[in-house]
């Protein structure tokens, strides 16, 4: 069975060029063990952690299988952040979870996880259409540390991916005349 640091690994062909540097560096350090634990410091307060998980719920919702929230991808989030980036790695997060809580404030008058998911989204796309203080680079960065905590996950390898170490079966007597394409490696 693959596992989260097998996957986190595989994470990184998938962003390419563009990847967030705490993914990177986690990533890097896979083949050293990455601590399943808490995490090393709190990097959020009690505010930017209900929003964090209101807000990765959003990204990766729940439909006919789980999302972020169920796949642990908040406390991922945190523990990436605290033992995995730098100070000013942690910034557009910072910055951005204040810009998206001030702007649900003046809005809607309501804390961003208590705004309604049509509220959220609307934060999001603002966030993501750089129409708040640092939005599109924050968008970016916790889209991609979303994303990676969920594809990381048990849940999303299990119930949202079909993991298959190796993909269709073996037939030793597969008639030669039915092969249509020579497969490649």
């Amino acid at each position: 069975m693959i596992d989260r640091r097998d996957a986190l690994a595989g994470m990184v062909a998938m962003f390419g060029a563009g990847l967030y540097a705490p993914i990177a560096r986690a990533a890097k350090a896979q083949a050293t063990g990455i601590s399943d634990g808490p995490p090393s410091t709190p990097v959020f307060s009690a505010q930017q952690r209900a929003a964090v998980t209101a807000l990765s719920e959003r990204v990766m919702p729940t439909t006919d299988t789980p999302g972020a929230i169920a796949a642990g991808v908040p406390a991922f989030i945190e523990k990436l952040l605290a033992d995995w980036a730098a100070p000013e790695d942690r910034k557009p997060i910072l910055a951005g979870l204040d810009a998206i809580e001030a702007r649900s404030q003046q809005d809607y008058k309501v804390a961003t996880d208590k705004a309604t998911p049509a509220q959220q989204d609307a934060l999001l796309t603002l966030a993501m259409e750089d129409k708040l203080p640092g939005g599109e680079d924050f968008f970016d960065k916790f889209r991609q540390l979303v994303i990676t905590g969920y594809f990381t996950s048990e849940i999303g390898i299990t119930q949202e991916r079909e993991y298959l170490p190796v993909p269709g079966r073996y037939d030793g007597a597969y008639p030669y005349s039915q092969v249509n394409k020579v497969f490649s490696s």
